[in-house]
């Protein structure tokens, strides 16, 4: 098994962007919008250097990303608990050592990765 994090060129653009409506997926993240394929370009024109793939014997399965030190991280449910997760924000933590998680309160699995990388909550955030 050889797994390897890669810059975010336009080969994978649409894959982070299938990835990211994925429903299997969907509830980990904070915000849920769709994202269309014209969004997902001029998205990632101007982060695309935020971002890193993670590729599983050269196919793309997995995706890592910090703005504003905030990571964003989400693996493919056909590879979750793999240790792929973790291997990203380990890869992360070294491109972007002063990175920070927020993570939904009762997203139990993000919640565990985290902490299993090193990560210990500071505190929470509370909105109406």
């Amino acid at each position: 098994m050889c797994m390897v994090i890669v810059e975010c060129t336009e080969e994978y653009w649409e894959f982070v962007r299938k990835l990211r409506l994925d429903p299997r997926v969907a509830d980990g993240f904070v915000k849920t919008t769709q994202i269309t394929t014209e969004q997902q370009i001029l998205y990632m024109n101007e982060y695309s250097s935020c971002y890193r793939i993670c590729l599983l014997n050269d196919k793309p399965v997995g995706y890592v990303g910090v703005i504003d030190d905030d990571i964003r991280v989400c693996t493919h449910p056909d590879y979750q608990g793999k240790g792929i997760a973790k291997f990203m924000i380990s890869k992360c933590k070294e491109i972007w050592p002063t990175s920070f998680a927020k993570v939904k309160v009762d997203n139990e699995a993000s919640i565990k990765l985290f902490e299993s990388c090193g990560f210990v909550k500071k505190f929470y955030i509370f909105e109406k």
